[in-house]
């Protein structure tokens, strides 16, 4: 049998691999132009959502489904769609590099607020180690610089809520830690059909224009949009989710560096020192974890 420490380390590794898979979120979105955003996550969801019904049908069976609470479904869909909602609208009202920064205060929020769950303790280490790696992430995202203004208020203010969105759903989610992961099938579903009727009021329809496109698409829909919402459940209702929010701040050193080696994007002294700080961060948060 798995001893509980041995559990709660594996469900913290499930858990970072949606951190892994959302590095490559940059590089397939790039690769799906010119698929519009609310286009594309409808498009992305709709393959998360069958993904999980094929998964739950193989496992529990569709029966598990019925027995979860209308309230949770709500929940999980009001998260997933409203984060990406935020997000895009975050970034037509304000330059990509502060907004994404602002929107990028999840993790930190994450950490902070995880001392009010049962059974967790906040210690200064797990601030200064989450602090540190927010530092070395700010380096990668903001690294063409940043401007405020206060014609991108509007903006700041939608990335913070998009930050707190997926804060606060990744902190109650482990309040619900008796909801199984088949919930989020239902979760995919839902925000593919409301990000449809938010791209057919707000947008023009564009498809990929080559295969290159559609496996972006697909790639999209299975790992970075599909895949990673279910071990990211996982990882934050049974992991440990202070070293967890801690080390999600390797997905944008991540993303860049794969649109690097997709030469996308050219490489740096500036990815060395953030990739530094941001392990140093990691290392703290593991040692206040360790200290418990």
């Amino acid at each position: 049998m798995t001893s509980e420490p041995n559990g709660r380390l594996r469900a913290t590794l499930i858990g970072f691999s949606a951190v892994a898979l959302w590095a490559l979120l940059a590089l397939f979105t790039v690769g799906s132009a010119p698929v519009p955003p609310l286009q594309l996550n409808a498009i992305c969801f709709a393959i998360g959502g069958a993904i999980g019904l094929i998964w739950v049908a193989t496992t529990e069976g569709f029966g598990v489904l019925t027995r979860i609470s209308w309230k949770v479904y709500a929940f999980g869909t009001a998260a997933l769609f409203g984060y990406h909602l935020l997000y895009f609208s975050a970034l037509r009202l304000a330059p990509p590099a502060e907004a994404s920064l602002i929107a990028y205060l999840w993790p930190l929020l994450i950490v902070i607020f995880s001392g009010l769950l049962p059974g967790e303790r906040l210690r200064a280490l797990h601030i200064i180690g989450a602090l540190v790696a927010f530092a070395g992430a700010a380096m990668i995202v903001a690294r063409g610089g940043v401007a405020a203004s206060t014609e991108s208020l509007p903006g700041y203010g939608l990335a913070f809520l998009c930050a707190l969105t997926w804060s606060s759903y990744s902190l109650i989610s482990r309040r619900l830690g008796a909801v199984p992961t088949a919930a989020v099938a239902v979760y995919c579903l839902a925000t593919a059909a409301l990000s449809g009727v938010a791209h057919l009021a707000l947008e023009e329809t564009l498809w990929p224009a080559t295969t290159r496109g559609w496996v972006s698409v697909l790639a999209l829909g299975i790992g970075p949009v599909g895949l990673a919402f279910y071990t990211w459940d996982i990882g934050v209702k049974r992991g440990d989710i202070q070293m967890l929010g801690t080390a999600s701040y390797a997905a944008p050193l991540l993303s860049t560096l794969a649109l690097v080696a997709a030469g996308v994007a050219a490489a740096s002294l500036l990815l060395v020192l953030a990739a530094a700080m941001i392990a140093a961060g990691a290392f703290l948060a593991a040692m206040a974890s360790r200290s418990r």
